[in-house]
């Protein structure tokens, strides 16, 4: 997924290297032929700037990219013929974002991080601004199995927190970009003092990504994208992937046939 990947690290790459990145990511199919020098030229960069973006990309040489952009614009497209209104261009756009992040799915990474949050003596949740709902909606999913969980948006109550933390505690830190500096602060104070860190984030090399112990990622937005019409749904749908990791290994019917009778006499 190049395209895919290359989106992810577009906000580590410097100012030149994000014009080779526009240039592929908008003229993929042009690129598969040309020469490096050819590819320079067009981006109006130096080779050394393009052999940079191939490098972080975790190519060993050009030629090796080009094989593999060639094999990944091969693969059938999604069938645009038809005009999309906005409520189809929505629904193609999520749909094609949940496939991408399922087609790089790291299982048995997810399975390990399911365990670890069973071990925990507390999991603790960071996330600043848009992020937070889905920190906040993940705690009281896992605090429906009785497990000691909470979630944290204020910076100053993340680093208090974070601090008092140890070995037995887990703490899952929030950021479509993995690049607010709040987050990655109260992530790496958590890590110092002895907590298991887990990033979700699209960020590909971003400072969050670096700091935590492990990383799971979701999908990047286009960087012609508004960053505030970024949606949230990769995010979500890691947490929903964890916690239903978490309740097939060790919940059955009746942990939640007891929640089902406790919040019965709250409705009406």
């Amino acid at each position: 997924m190049i395209i895919n990947k290359i989106k992810g690290i577009y906000n580590s790459l410097t100012k030149r290297e994000k014009k080779v990145a526009d240039y592929i990511i908008e003229r993929a199919p042009d690129v598969i032929h040309y020469s490096i020098t050819e590819l320079a030229n067009w981006s109006e960069v130096s080779e050394t700037t393009v052999y940079r973006v191939i490098k972080k990309l975790g190519f060993t040489g050009y030629q090796e990219f080009k094989i593999l952009l060639a094999k990944e614009l091969s693969e059938p497209p999604l069938d645009t013929s038809k005009k999309e209104d906005l409520f189809s261009h929505f629904h193609n756009k999520i749909c094609n974002s949940l496939n991408i992040i399922y087609q790089n799915l790291n299982k048995e990474l997810l399975n390990k991080i399911a365990e670890r949050i069973l071990k925990s003596k507390k999991l603790i949740f960071f996330a600043v601004g848009r992020s937070f709902p889905v920190a906040l909606d993940s705690s009281l999913k896992f605090a429906a199995l009785g497990l000691p969980t909470a979630a944290y948006s204020d910076p100053h109550m993340q680093v208090i927190v974070g601090a008092n933390l140890n070995e037995e505690d887990t703490v899952i830190s929030i950021s479509h970009s993995g690049y607010i500096r709040d987050v990655f602060k109260s992530t790496q104070i958590a890590k110092d003092a002895g907590a298991h860190t887990i990033a979700i984030t699209s960020g590909v090399d971003s400072p969050l990504s670096l700091v935590a112990d492990e990383v799971v990622y979701t999908t990047p937005s286009d960087p012609s994208e508004n960053e505030f019409t970024h949606d949230r749904i990769g995010e979500m749908y890691i947490i929903e992937l964890l916690y239903n990791l978490v309740v097939s290994k060790k919940f059955n019917d009746e942990h939640f046939d007891k929640l089902k009778n406790v919040i019965k006499p709250k409705k009406f």
